[in-house]
């Protein structure tokens, strides 16, 4: 429900030197609150995070920024329930080179329950490389395919992969 008498909430403001914190807490004890960085890159904050319901509008607020964390978020790095950017990750994640969500579709590389990209990893995948446990593609790799593309190229992966943490 959107803000029925047009008047200005009461939110708190509090400031540092990384940015500003915007909050207001509800008769019922619900929180809304939002943290946008002074830092910026080009219009967009370095860092935007946001937290319930914008009691001005009654609406959830996006979260824009080079960085966007929020339930709804875009950005070049985006976290949220619904996520959109370079690189996404959240429950429905859409990312133009990586994307990691239960459903993920990216430009690149998808990987979630459902994931589609170029490079698909997921419970059901498509891409030109898939693998999942019902996997469709150009190069399949799935409880029924085992192609040989496919096989090779998931296990360098897997071995380039772990090289990073090593």
């Amino acid at each position: 429900m959107g803000n029925l008498l047009n008047q200005e909430p009461d939110y708190v403001l509090s400031q540092n030197k990384l940015g500003v914190t915007r909050r207001y807490l509800y008769e019922s004890g619900m929180l809304f609150r939002e943290f946008t960085s002074h830092w910026k890159i080009g219009v967009l904050p370095l860092v935007h995070i946001t937290s319930g319901i914008d009691p001005k509008t009654g609406q959830r607020v996006w979260a824009k920024g080079f960085i966007a964390i929020g339930r709804k978020a875009v950005g070049f790095i985006a976290v949220g329930q619904l996520a959109v950017g370079l690189l996404a990750i959240g429950q429905m994640a859409i990312g133009l080179v990586l994307a990691l969500g239960q459903l993920s579709v990216a430009g690149l590389f998808a990987v979630g329950q459902m994931a589609a990209g170029i490079v698909a990893i997921g419970q059901f995948s498509a891409g030109f490389y898939s693998l999942g446990q019902f996997a469709t593609g150009r190069f399949v790799f799935s409880v029924k395919t085992r192609d040989y593309e496919a096989v090779t190229f998931f296990k360098s992966l897997f071995k380039w992969f772990t090289t990073l943490f090593r």
